[in-house]
């Protein structure tokens, strides 16, 4: 008899639910500040991106590997009467494109759903078992 170690359906959804959580969370950072000009250190914010691995070799679950800043160019805007403007009346912006963030927020939410579509399909098989061994 050989004893499976590997991860089982609920272990997987449940890895996915919190890779999602993680993710919707540095979404909504990276919305709350798509404009601020200075995060404390002179620069504006600078947009994150959760960075997954999975569990394992074959078949498993996700982790969060890391929350990376994004290291494109920063926007630049005109506004002259702005406090942090340049000499030429330049804000520097942060890298955030809400828009993007909109599209990658209902990508997390998906897959959140996907997952507990998982759990709920599983509970329903535990369940028609448990019924038909009574």
């Amino acid at each position: 008899m050989e004893v499976n170690t590997g991860f089982g359906p609920i272990d997987i959804a449940i890895s996915g639910l919190r890779a999602g959580s993680k993710r919707m969370e540095v979404i909504s950072s990276n919305v709350a500040n798509a404009r601020s000009t200075d995060n404390g250190n002179g620069e504006p914010y600078r947009r994150l991106e959760a960075i997954f691995k999975t569990d394992g070799d074959g078949l498993g679950g996700v982790t969060l590997d890391e929350v990376a800043a994004d290291m494109s160019d920063f926007q630049r805007l005109l506004k002259p009467g702005h406090p942090n403007a340049d000499a030429q009346g330049y804000v520097t912006m942060p890298n955030v494109q809400v828009p993007v963030e909109m599209m990658n927020l209902t990508v997390a939410t998906r897959a959140y759903q996907a997952n507990v579509a998982v759990l709920n399909r599983y509970q329903q098989m535990v369940e028609t078992t448990l019924e038909l061994l009574r």
